[in-house]
């Protein structure tokens, strides 16, 4: 299954300048003429992200959510109408294939995910039914457009009051307005008809939220340490190693009580008996380097391969700065390369891997230890 992304037509905005001809983003605006700026509103202020290339996929019929709970890592089985949670497709492997947002509201299950990745995860769907009463399609006629920022309001959207994370509203006119919990503290998904795209752009700058591009989005995202499948993730990536695990309480995609699903034994096995091989870090680069690297070039200490690189991006306050999925037993202090720029691991964004595992505990007892 093929699918060709359109350009948005908010590109037509004066000063919006198209992503990279070869990113996931070239659709959409990158930047519209002050890519730090804008970053600075979407912190600060409030900004709008046209993200309308994302795949959309509609679920209806009565047992969807019960349905999608056996074929997926999420417990979504008792999703609440106006929940969202995230999401994973693992492989027999317990390598992830596919992350994807979900919201329940009015009867239906809406899903977003990569553009490129979209028309697979349609057709894993429509080939996991069976004789369940779901019924998964696309919805091209529906787009997404990102708020983020403390300044926005129920009221620019029309709303009684906004929505906690991982809560959804239903905006007037159609479409729904869903809190995230990132790229920032204040960020707010806007699944609208893709027909009204151009008027919810136009009534949001009416009412002074500042034009983004994904420059601001993918920044913070990275400084967030939230992985993008395909560009911060390989075909070897498990959802361990990118931060992935945990219920929807947990802001993860992969709850660990739930019942089987592809790919269960291994998060099952890696959860009580080991870590995971990699460790998703965030890199600070030396940005006095001639030139920068690029996602998939390797992450090097001392000429040894170590890693590999994932989104690089220049960040408002930090810099340039990239994520990367490195060897585990790699030290933070470790002095690094990455292409032509020198590297080092942010410490904070090590996860520690210190908590009692139920699998090693029982070994122990076995042991007498």
């Amino acid at each position: 299954m093929s699918f060709e992304v359109a350009p948005s037509p908010i590109l037509q905005v004066p000063g919006a300048v198209a992503g990279p001809p070869e990113s996931p983003d070239a659709a959409v605006a990158w930047h519209y003429g002050d890519p730090l700026g804008e970053q600075r509103a979407a912190v600060q202020r409030a900004a709008v992200v046209d993200r309308s290339h994302r795949f959309v996929i509609s679920i209806t019929g009565k047992e969807r959510l019960t349905w999608l709970h056996t074929i997926s890592s999420q417990a979504v089985a008792d999703l609440r109408d106006g929940q969202s949670a995230e999401n994973l497709d693992l492989d027999l492997n317990g390598r992830v294939l596919h992350h994807f947002v979900l919201t329940e509201l009015d009867g239906t299950v809406w899903i977003d995910t990569e553009a490129e990745r979209g028309p697979d995860l349609l057709s894993f769907l429509q080939k996991m039914v069976f004789w369940a009463d779901a019924k998964p399609e696309a919805a091209p006629d529906h787009a997404l457009l990102t708020l983020l920022g403390p300044r926005v309001t129920a009221e620019t959207l029309g709303i009684p009051s906004l929505p906690e994370v991982y809560q959804a509203a239903a905006l007037p006119g159609g479409g729904f307005v869903r809190r995230m919990p990132w790229p920032t503290t204040d960020s707010f998904d806007l699944l609208v008809p893709r027909a009204q795209l151009v008027s919810w752009w136009t009534r949001l700058r009416d009412a002074g939220v500042e034009a983004a591009g994904s420059w601001t989005f993918e920044a913070l995202r990275v400084a967030a340490l939230r992985p993008r499948i395909g560009i911060d993730t390989d075909d070897r990536t498990i959802p361990h190693e990118a931060n992935w695990v945990g219920g929807i309480d947990e802001h993860g995609a992969v709850h660990l009580n739930k019942g089987c699903y592809r790919g269960q034994e291994t998060v099952a096995r890696v959860h009580n008996l080991g870590k995971p091989p990699r460790n998703l870090v965030l890199l600070h680069l030396d940005g006095s380097a001639d030139s920068r690297p690029a996602p998939g070039d390797a992450v090097t200490a001392g000429g040894r391969a170590v890693g590999v690189l994932g989104t690089v991006i220049d960040h408002y306050e930090l810099g340039p700065i990239a994520l990367a999925l490195v060897k585990r037993n790699v030290p933070a202090d470790t002095p690094l390369e990455a292409g032509p720029c020198a590297a080092s691991i942010d410490p904070d964004s090590v996860p520690a891997h210190d908590e009692p595992q139920a699998g090693r505990l029982a070994v122990e007892r076995l042991r007498g230890r």
